[in-house]
């Protein structure tokens, strides 16, 4: 099948707002909103094709920017491969320089827009960061809180709560504290056998669970009423190690996945890891953002990105 390749961009500000344009009416998916981008030439390189639709159709000229998401989508009537890139420095002001409509807003006034189905995975990689937190198994709920508060100081935005060593009972009622106190500073996933049910806080699953739910909506004895209904503003995350996860990932349509281990952990010394050239073959098997887990720390994020990652995701290198 041939994809049509399309360069996108996510275009940050200084006040880390992002730009989105308005489709033409007459154009595919006509009126919709969508990341600025255009057609890559033939034989043209990516990041010129990038820079040349940007000049083009906003009048600014790129500085600083780096791959994001590799999207292959195939609509009724085309196939599409949207090529995506953060775009985190540029020079000129930015305008609809082909008379479309052009707008700067928040990340969380992404889900306020609607856009092409493709998109949908640029707009959870847009509103999420470059770092996973996942809490480590501690025996003192003040020793949780002080690392939380150095997470919150160095900018961590995104966390896992998982004590793996209390009761579900237990969990849930820190799992309310921990959000009593620390409410909207970090985006919560939270871990269990079921779905979480306080306020804004996301779901992360294991391996199994995600087996399970693929399972339930696509498996033999599949009902056909797939997936549970989500509140709007609630992730659903999946632990992945392999292909086969990752593909059932995409299927359940989480908004993204942890790939582990891509290197050798003490935590898991036995784990065979996946090293980077693995890791991003099967990263680019899926449309979706991807948070490599296992030996990395955040001195790995350039060679995360550069394996077509979200970010890095960890534990004890993370805490500090």
């Amino acid at each position: 099948m041939r994809y049509i390749h399309v360069m996108a961009a996510v275009i940050r500000d200084a006040q880390n707002r992002i730009l989105i344009a308005k489709r033409p009416e007459d154009a595919h998916q006509g009126g919709l909103w969508e990341f600025p981008g255009g057609k890559l030439e033939d034989g043209e390189e990516r990041a010129d094709g990038l820079r040349r639709e940007l000049q083009e159709e906003l009048g600014i000229r790129v500085t600083q920017a780096r791959p994001l998401l590799d999207i292959r989508h195939d609509y009724p009537d085309k196939s599409v491969r949207l090529d995506v890139w953060l775009v985190t420095g540029f020079e000129g002001q930015a305008h609809g320089a082909e008379g479309q409509p052009v707008r700067w807003v928040s990340a969380a006034e992404l889900d306020d827009y609607d856009f092409p189905a493709a998109n949908a995975p640029i707009v959870r990689a847009a509103q999420l960061p470059e770092v996973y937190l996942i809490t480590p198994d501690v025996t003192d709920e003040a020793e949780l809180f002080s690392g939380l508060e150095r997470a919150r100081g160095m900018g961590v935005r995104l966390v896992q709560l998982r004590q793996s060593r209390l009761s579900a009972e237990t969990y849930r009622d820190l799992a309310q504290r921990v959000l009593a106190r620390f409410g909207d500073d970090f985006q919560w996933l939270l871990k269990g056998d079921e779905q979480p049910v306080l306020p804004g806080a996301g779901w992360h699953l294991t391996s199994r669970q995600l087996r399970q739910m693929w399972l339930q909506d696509f498996g033999p004895d599949a009902s056909g009423q797939t997936g549970e209904a989500r509140p709007k503003g609630r992730l659903l995350a999946a632990s992945c190690h392999d292909a086969e996860e990752l593909a059932m990932a995409a299927e359940v349509a989480v908004d993204f996945v942890t790939l582990s281990p891509v290197m050798p952990t003490a935590t898991h010394p036995d784990a065979v890891p996946l090293g980077w050239e693995l890791a991003q073959e099967l990263i680019r098997t899926v449309s979706m953002p991807v948070y490599v887990l296992g030996g990395v720390g955040p001195e790995t994020r350039a060679r995360a990105f550069a394996v077509g990652a979200q970010g890095v995701a960890g534990i004890r290198r993370f805490w500090g």
